[in-house]
């Protein structure tokens, strides 16, 4: 029996893949003509078009994450002003669409930190000192795994470090350690209980509670944090097969945390020395790949208190959810760049925000997405999207996003990204999974990845 599903898995893998790889194809002929359009236009206008941003100043920028699109947007904001920006990514991500921007000064690919440390180390360590760098941003899971050994920065005395310390990152990354840190400060945050065994689920008296709960991983889960059953379940049989289905354990621990009612929202802070100087939120949903900012003045309120009270320097990404009483609860952070930050692609400061550049002078508020700046989504998802679709209300509405929004890769002045990750990254992975006939739960465009 157990040969038969493997054979059927390696068979729907085959089909999955070659099916992807057809419809991309289909895609292709449509995406380079409007690529190879941008080229001519920008070719044509190029005697008229206004100098590139020279800074007296300019710092040379270390972004890790280079198949992400927050990566790429991280490289236009420095490159507009006046800076060069260097992208790193692990050796899988060889094939990275965004190394093609005219706005990345250098690419380089590094050992994945997970199975090679030291090797991680030396070569972080090689680009930094070859490319005589400044600061380095850390956007993704790099943020976690950065450190060395003895818990300090894999690039500490190379140059500065826009993120917060070891102790920090951990407690951050912690969904229950950031509920109590939190909680200790007066903000308001779910029940939580760290879970290390079943048990403690299966022993647990939800009678005299007045919301469910849901569990969710403490070391980051892409596949399984999509999963917001509530418990206790129907039954107490069906409770305990799906708790009894989790990898939980010590070296493994989940959260049980309140699923409080409300709207969901998330947030982006750039914030220095306790300072929020950048800042965006959105409604929010458990796959995420629409951004339109949103004034809450309530989420910010409770975010620059958490960021003036940390007092430290780097990214923070909440997740939040208003209950429908109007009080936000943070339901988790991480301490890294967030995609919303796409919402910031018009935006002049976002330099200064990370390089502390004109702090006697700063707003009093943080930077927010420019009133003109435009709801961003990715094209390819929302053409995925189209096969969702079951009423004429829905089209209206996917019209309309599409219609007043901004695709989060393309720029005009800037195409060979929205080409190359579409029909060069994401076909190559795709190729890769084929040849090992293995299947992927979903693309995800934005990060560039499969999500297996």
């Amino acid at each position: 029996m157990a040969q038969q599903q493997s054979i059927q898995a390696r068979i729907f893998a085959a089909f999955q893949n070659l099916g992807t790889l057809a419809l991309l194809a289909i895609a292709f002929p449509f995406n380079l003509t409007v690529v190879l359009a941008a080229l001519l236009w920008n070719f044509v206008r190029r005697p008229f078009s206004k100098p590139v941003v020279l800074n007296e100043n300019p710092k040379n920028i270390l972004i890790v994450g280079a198949r992400m699109t927050k990566t790429l947007q991280l490289a236009r904001s420095f490159h507009a002003a006046g800076h060069r920006a260097i992208i790193v990514d692990t050796n899988k991500y060889w094939l990275s669409g965004n190394r093609f921007s005219n706005t990345v000064a250098g690419f380089y690919t590094v050992p994945d930190p997970q199975k090679d440390r030291e090797g991680y180390i030396e070569a972080m360590r090689a680009i930094a000192k070859q490319e005589n760098i400044d600061l380095f941003i850390p956007v993704a899971i790099f943020s976690v795994i950065y450190f060395d050994s003895n818990d300090k920065p894999v690039l500490s005395g190379c140059c500065d470090i826009f993120h917060f310390d070891a102790d920090i990152t951990r407690m951050l990354d912690d969904k229950f350690a950031l509920a109590e840190f939190a909680r200790s400060l007066g903000l308001s945050v779910p029940k939580s209980f760290k879970i290390t065994d079943p048990e403690q689920v299966l022993n647990f008296d939800f009678s005299h509670e007045q919301n469910k709960y849901i569990l969710k991983s403490i070391p980051y889960d892409q596949v399984r944090r999509l999963n917001l059953t509530k418990l206790p379940c129907d039954t107490p049989s069906q409770t305990e097969a799906f708790v009894k289905s989790l990898p939980i354990s010590e070296e493994k621990p989940w959260i049980m945390q309140e699923f409080i009612p409300g709207k969901e929202y998330c947030t982006h802070s750039t914030v220095r020395d306790g300072e929020t100087r950048m800042y965006c939120c959105c409604e929010s949903s458990a796959f995420q790949v629409n951004y339109e900012n949103v004034d809450k003045p309530e989420i910010m309120q409770w975010v620059t208190h958490f960021a003036k009270e940390l007092g430290r320097t780097g990214q923070l990404s909440f997740d939040f959810i208003q209950a429908d009483d109007g009080t936000v609860h943070a339901i988790e952070c991480n301490p890294r760049t967030h995609s919303a930050i796409t919402m910031f692609y018009n935006h002049p400061g976002v330099a200064d925000a990370y390089l502390g550049v004109g702090t006697p002078n700063f707003p009093s508020e943080a930077w927010q997405p420019l009133p003109d700046s435009k709801p961003t989504y990715w094209l390819y998802h929302e053409l995925w999207r189209l096969n969702e679709i079951r009423s004429l209300k829905q089209l209206q509405t996917w019209v309309k996003n599409i219609w007043r929004g901004k695709d989060a890769i393309f720029e005009i002045n800037d195409p060979l990204p929205f080409l190359m990750v579409h029909h060069w990254q994401i076909p190559i992975l795709l190729l890769d999974n084929l040849r090992r006939l293995k299947g992927w739960i979903r693309i995800d465009f934005n990060i560039g990845e499969l999500i297996e």
